[in-house]
């Protein structure tokens, strides 16, 4: 059964880990997928490619999340093209890390902007029409770490944490247009960002988590189907962690 049939869904940051993972497993559950990309057009010809094998629509926009303009056209060349966006993923994020007393001021403000300013901007573009068809999901991707905080990571913890308050705040104010706003929290998600880490900080990993494996971006992408779908139809303003049972 498909869960997505006929819903388009808008997803930011997809040409790899896991906004890709979600991009193709949307697509197996018959979504028409828009994504955003902010350097590689060859990885998003190539997704392009791939999600239209499966029969839907599926196109690529090289766009700055963090812009506020630039996330309002974004949203209004999306509509043009696809009618209209059942479904927006703010998955779009960076991380900085360095200890407090190494952040530069500038290091703390584009983690914030890239972070959790875009979400603010695309939620922002896209209420206007969600509230007209009545109906929309908003899935923000947040962390683990923005639950319990992490050494070296202040300014990635602080945006990831205010996307829950953020969320919680859109889920109040919307829900009486049928509009939901959720929040996923993922874990150790083994993605190429990951890759680069020592076999040893890996393995240690592995090991403090209760089911004893890393994430795949599949199951962040389940989660979210479960989230974007109507099975979901009554659940609002929650955070839900994927991540094994850190």
């Amino acid at each position: 059964m498909k869960l997505l049939e006929n819903k388009t869904a808008l997803i930011t940051g997809a040409t790899r880990g896991i906004g890709k993972g979600i991009a193709e497993t949307f697509v197996k559950h018959g979504a028409n997928v828009a994504f955003t990309y902010s350097s590689s057009s060859e990885a998003a010809e190539a997704l392009e490619k791939e999600l239209m094998t499966f029969g839907v629509k599926a196109k690529g926009y090289k766009s700055n999340a963090a812009n506020y303009e630039a996330a309002q056209e974004l949203v209004a060349e999306v509509l043009k093209e696809f009618g209209t966006i059942d479904i927006l993923i703010n998955n779009a994020g960076i991380t900085k890390d360095n200890l407090l007393m190494r952040i530069s001021e500038e290091d703390f403000d584009t983690v914030i902007e890239v972070n959790l300013k875009s979400v603010f901007n695309l939620t922002k573009a896209v209420i206007r029409p969600m509230m007209k068809q009545r109906s929309g999901s908003i899935i923000n991707m947040s962390s683990v770490v923005g639950l319990k905080g992490n050494a070296g990571q202040a300014n990635y913890a602080a945006s990831k944490a205010g996307i829950i308050g953020f969320s919680k705040s859109v889920a109040l104010e919307l829900g009486s247009r049928n509009i939901r706003s959720n929040v996923i929290a993922p874990g150790f998600i083994e993605t190429e960002m990951t890759a680069n880490l020592p076999e040893e900080t890996v393995k240690q990993w592995r090991d403090a988590i209760p089911l004893k494996r890393g994430g795949t971006p599949e199951d962040i992408a389940n989660a979210c189907v479960f989230l974007a779908s109507d099975m979901s139809s009554y659940i609002t303003g929650q955070t839900l962690s994927v991540d094994g049972g850190m």
